[in-house]
């Protein structure tokens, strides 16, 4: 039985070095894709800000437009 158990076992060194690597190339990656959301947010931020600023601007200059 213990000789089914350690064979059912896999202790290929390759295997953990590859799931390694893959692990670590995907941590990088979920990094880089949190940086780029965080990139976006910012971005998408300022971008509100425009926009809401322009319809501000466009609305006081409405108000003083004669009719």
């Amino acid at each position: 039985m213990a000789k089914a158990l350690i064979g059912y076992l896999n202790s290929d060194l390759r295997a953990t070095a590859e799931l390694s690597s893959e692990n670590r190339r995907l941590r990088q990656r979920v990094v880089e894709l949190e940086t780029l959301v965080l990139r976006l947010k910012e971005e998408n931020d300022s971008l509100a800000g425009a926009s809401a600023a322009a319809l501000l601007d466009s609305a006081e200059s409405a108000e003083l437009q004669p009719v």
